[in-house]
């Protein structure tokens, strides 16, 4: 019966092709826009370490004098709390992670002097974050005790500068140091850089910037401060540091520490130190209150940072309020095409047809226009994304879709055209059979 209903939905679609074309382009025309919008929105917003990110946490204490403990603690750590959590050890892993601007030298490599970003972190940064190799590895426990001159570059900058060869044992100059690569990795890119996700409170919903290629150069945590003394940032300061730069006994946050804890009591008994760490402080004097301290899972410090851009959600509420437009005149023309054969549907009331019959036929004939739209929308979505991947934002080359967004293309389209045509099919189950054959 559903092979019957089918060749009728064609016939009745290539009767009026006008009118078919018009619905067929409601459908892909919204679909398109909301789907190009929707996938951006799934990209953004998934789980930068699925099936890991739950076991990932971030402590937060608070060394501002000036703080309150009914406040929100500072989003990052001052250099002496940062390394005193680490050394505890308390974690199952733990990586302290700091970012800055470096001078890259790459003469061994023919090539002129670079300005790049320098990620510095401690071995378990690698294991952590499930960060892949394709040649080499990471260094070790040991290099990060000995302030190792060793660096792990990206893919992207082995491409650049070796042309993808193993590139491990030669040697990068950053800043006014050498150092010898021990590990390049695989393409790697999480969406967004979760490591360095911190201020997006502040940030006015302007948060791209979190969606930013990884690193070229991963240097251990105490090299790199070692290598390029004096060009750190904070993340903000009480006090002004007495020399710009140079943050290690300045009064300011700029350190993020990240700590794997595999099951809950890990998780309550390293909540339970990070409190009875800031309380010795205060006991010790160095801070003045206590109270205020957190730890929060990846995903709950994502969304307390609020990471998806305002602009990105505003333009998904649009697209959806689009495709509701969309569907709204699909409705129109639905009821003008299935009303236009009252006629038909009279005579095959007359011979017998069920309303639930000439309800299934209609609705049959509005999924296969959706599944046509659909389509047509599956290209206007790559055409969409496209037109992102041209655009100068951070994330820019992540606008590519996925096989769930793919299926979900088509299962919206088909789902949105038999919703806008049950309306017009029960207004046609409706018609009075002996009505309209008088009017044959």
């Amino acid at each position: 019966m559903f092979g019957y209903y089918l060749d009728l939905a064609f016939h009745s679609l290539r009767r009026n092709q006008v009118l078919t074309a018009l619905m067929v382009l409601a459908i892909a025309v919204g679909i398109g826009a909301s789907m190009t919008t929707l996938t951006v929105v799934h990209l953004l917003s998934g789980d930068p370490l699925p099936g890991r990110s739950q076991a990932i946490f971030y402590p937060q204490v608070d060394a501002d004098p000036k703080g309150k403990d009914a406040n929100e603690p500072l989003d990052m750590l001052d250099y002496r709390t940062a390394v005193d959590l680490w050394s505890a050890r308390r974690a199952d892993r733990q990586a302290l992670v700091v970012q800055s601007q470096v001078r890259l030298n790459t003469a061994e490599a023919g090539k002129p002097p670079v300005m790049t970003t320098m990620l510095s972190a401690t071995t378990d940064f690698f294991s952590m974050f499930n960060v892949p190799f394709r040649y080499g590895g990471p260094w070790s426990e040991q290099d990060d005790a000995a302030r190792a001159r060793v660096v792990v570059i990206t893919d992207d900058l082995n491409q650049k500068l070796f042309n993808g060869e193993n590139s491990v044992g030669r040697t990068l100059r950053l800043r006014d140091s050498d150092v010898r690569i021990v590990g390049v990795l695989k393409p790697w890119r999480p969406s967004p850089q979760f490591y360095a996700v911190r201020g997006g409170r502040f940030a006015g919903g302007d948060t791209s910037d979190f969606y930013t290629r990884p690193e070229d150069v991963i240097t251990p945590f105490f090299t790199g401060l070692e290598v390029n003394d004096g060009n750190f940032l904070q993340f903000t300061c009480w006090q002004m540091p007495e020399r710009p730069g140079h943050l290690q006994n300045a009064p300011c946050v700029w350190v993020a520490l990240w700590a794997q804890l595999n099951d809950a009591a890990k998780v309550a008994a390293y909540r339970r130190y990070v409190a009875d760490y800031a309380a010795q402080q205060q006991a010790a004097g160095r801070f003045t209150h206590a109270g205020n301290t957190r730890l929060r899972d990846l995903m709950g410090w994502l969304d307390y940072n609020g990471v998806l851009p305002s602009n990105v959600r505003l333009q998904a509420w649009l697209a959806v309020a689009f495709l509701g437009i969309c569907l709204v005149n699909m409705v129109g023309l639905l009821l003008a095409k299935f009303l236009r054969r009252s006629g038909e549907i009279g005579l095959r009331r007359a011979l017998g047809a069920s309303r639930a019959a000439v309800f299934t036929q209609y609705m049959v004939e509005s999924g296969l226009i959706g599944l046509i739209g659909g389509a047509f929308g599956w290209l206007l979505t790559l055409a969409g994304l496209w037109f992102i991947r041209q655009q100068p934002v951070a994330y820019a080359d992540l606008a590519r879709l996925d096989v769930p967004m793919f299926m979900l293309t088509f299962l919206a389209a088909i789902g949105a055209s038999l919703l806008a045509g049950m309306l017009p099919a029960v207004r046609a189950c409706r018609v009075v059979p002996a009505w309209q054959l008088k009017t044959l």
